[in-house]
């Protein structure tokens, strides 16, 4: 027996509500009672050692410090599934394999979290086409991210399910991504057609960099792989489509306690979206979700959005058209980020309450 197989054997994957019946690692959660908390979540209490952008990379940093106290604890936990979160707890039970594969690994989480990715990154093909198996198997077998309260189930207890089935077999395909192409291969294409289509000359980029912010002319809707893949260091997506539909995302990298850079906080965008409404004409409203939100949206509401329906691609829901030029709405979100940042440096490490007293 390999040391990885010897590892796995003694590690093993509990449900988080059996977080206290034994010592247990807590992996892209918290949880009263963890022998080791390894979560980029703001506020978690993961060593500093291993801090890391994503929950998998804290995982992986462990792993090179076999003696750092608590990851002599046997169980592993964490109280949902997605895609950092799972890589994670893999390694902890599969660490050789996951050593030898941690760039890989590392790439995938990112793409799964923040939906960023450098194309030119020779492991960057082989990461999409596991964030893409992760994705259709998820939906085949289970359900969509956010999907448990629609089934009337608790996401901690419902996504133990979903670890039994990914947990032994995933290294296939860490190790031959062929093995699952009937799965990864139709959101490979069409994210990869998005990817080639947003390198034409009808897209236009232009970034902020002193308020963070990216923005994305293009004529339709894109996979968030696509949409977000190049933007990496900014922190605000404002995507501007043809028909005068536009969207502004805050990304999840400030929702979390992000190591690799300083950031700006996150604002509300309540009051961008009130004079945004002082100039619309059309029948629809400007609505932003809220400031805690995972990954806060302004934009024209029609019918209200269920969580899972603002997690997923941007080219699956309704985006409606406005009264309002593109540079115009481009000028506003502009002019809001520059009075909001105002005076601010950015840092890492950013309170909730700090980032409200930003906002106030």
């Amino acid at each position: 027996m390999t040391p990885d197989e010897q590892a796995a054997e003694s590690r093993y994957f509990v449900p988080f509500k059996q977080l206290r019946r034994q010592p247990t690692i807590v992996v892209d959660s918290t949880g009263l009672g963890a022998a080791l908390t390894l979560a980029h979540w703001r506020g978690a209490a993961t060593p500093q050692a291993l801090r890391d952008d994503t929950s998998a990379g804290s995982c992986l940093r462990a792993l090179h410090t076999p003696a750092m106290q608590g990851l002599e604890a046997r169980a592993v936990t964490a109280n949902h599934f997605d895609i950092d979160g799972f890589i994670g707890v893999w390694a902890l039970l599969h660490p050789e394999l996951a050593l030898a594969h941690e760039p890989l690994l590392r790439l995938t989480a990112t793409l799964g979290d923040f939906r960023e990715i450098d194309w030119q990154h020779p492991l960057a093909d082989h990461a999409l086409r596991l964030a893409c198996w992760l994705n259709a198997e998820e939906k085949a077998h289970f359900y969509e991210p956010f999907g448990a309260p629609a089934r009337r189930r608790r996401e901690d207890e419902a996504s133990a399910e979903k670890f039994a089935w990914f947990l032994p077999r995933f290294a296939a395909l860490v190790q031959n991504p062929e093995a699952g192409r009937a799965a990864w291969e139709p959101e490979y294409t069409r994210v990869r057609q998005a990817a080639t289509a947003l390198e034409e000359p009808l897209t236009q980029r232009l970034a902020y960099p002193e308020i963070g912010l990216a923005v994305v002319r293009t004529p339709a809707p894109a996979p968030y792989y696509a949409l977000f893949g190049p933007t990496a260091g900014l922190d605000w997506v404002l995507s501007l489509y043809d028909g005068q539909r536009y969207e502004l995302e805050c990304k999840y990298t400030t929702w979390i306690d992000l190591e690799s850079r300083p950031t700006l906080p996150r604002l509300a965008l309540a009051p961008l979206a009130v004079r945004l409404n002082e100039l619309e004409k059309s029948n629809y409203r400007w609505a932003a979700d809220p400031l805690t939100d995972t990954g806060p949206l302004l934009r024209l509401a029609g019918r209200p959005l269920s969580k899972a329906e603002r997690y997923a691609d941007p080219d699956g829901r309704p985006i409606y058209a406005s009264s309002l030029a593109a540079n115009t709405v481009e000028a506003e979100v502009v002019a809001f980020l520059q009075r909001g940042y105002a005076g601010v440096e950015p840092k890492k490490y950013w309170t909730w309450a700090e980032v409200r007293a930003v906002s106030q």
